[in-house]
């Protein structure tokens, strides 16, 4: 007689588990392909000089290609095309795991820019807003864990702030303001290398202002050095700066180089190129 086979069995979970089990999540990278106007971007603190939008097209490229590497899935959008600083996608809006805060632009010729990136988001986040007088970007909000680091800067002021603090603090965020001065964003002035240790470039921003962490000095000939994306469980520095390179290798981070020099010339690094979240895998 052949064999009888028995039938499959399925395993089946108590319902506590079944409860805490959590959808499978991905990282997901909002990024916006450069603008044609690019060379007439938003300048602070330094002086316009010729940017070839061709090798901005292959730097955004390789960029977006970097970070698929780091394991991010990458979105390129293309709705705010005509918007000279559109590439910089980071200061639209702050993204957390329980909500996104549209921006407050510093700089008003750049509010428009937010309806694109709201649409996008609100596929995957709450998004909240905060409106004028107060004004915040995503450049001066770094995410330490369950802190939120957030400069006082030319394009964030006290009310922006206020607001901020408002609505995330209902989620078990801390926000602790950090005054910056003589560069535009805190994250052009200092990132996380990890929930402990910050990159901080001194010329902007007081190391004691940063009381509780380990702080790291970027090279002093490279001020520049500290804006760095963590991406994953990598680190995305420029090309531009390798003794801070190196002195992060040495201290054991995974790193990624990627040549941004024609958005250098618009006071943009890393951190300014994309929007990172953790999504649900579809």
């Amino acid at each position: 007689m052949p064999a009888v086979r028995s039938p499959l069995r399925r395993r089946v979970l108590p319902v506590r588990q079944v409860r805490n089990l959590r959808p499978l999540t991905m990282l997901l990278a909002i990024t916006h392909s450069p603008s044609r106007l690019i060379e007439h971007c938003q300048l602070t603190y330094v002086s316009r000089t010729p940017i070839d939008y061709r090798r901005a097209l292959r730097q955004h490229e390789a960029y977006c290609q970097t970070l698929e590497g780091c394991g991010a899935a990458v979105r390129r959008l293309d709705g705010n095309f005509q918007m000279p600083d559109c590439a910089f996608v980071e200061d639209t809006a702050i993204v957390l795991d329980e909500l996104a805060v549209l921006a407050s632009m510093g700089a008003a010729s750049r509010r428009a820019e937010t309806a694109v990136i709201e649409t996008e988001l609100a596929r995957y986040r709450e998004v909240h807003r905060i409106d004028p007088p107060g004004t915040i970007e995503g450049g001066d909000v770094l995410q330490v864990g369950r802190t939120l680091l957030v400069g006082r800067s030319p394009r964030t002021n006290d009310e922006g702030i206020r607001a901020f603090d408002d609505i995330v603090r209902r989620f078990d965020y801390r926000v602790i303001p950090v005054p910056v001065h003589g560069c535009l964003h805190l994250k052009t002035a200092c990132t996380a290398l990890n929930d402990e240790t910050l990159l901080l470039s001194p010329r902007w921003v007081q190391p004691k202002a940063l009381a509780g962490y380990r702080v790291v000095e970027v090279n002093a000939d490279e001020p520049w050095a500290a804006n760095v994306a963590r991406v994953g469980g990598r680190l995305c520095l420029s090309a531009a700066h390798p003794r801070t390179t190196r002195k992060i290798e040495a201290m054991g981070f995974d790193v990624e180089t990627v040549d941004l020099s024609e958005f250098a010339k618009a006071e943009a690094g890393p951190t300014c190129l994309s929007i990172l979240l953790n999504v649900e895998s579809r």
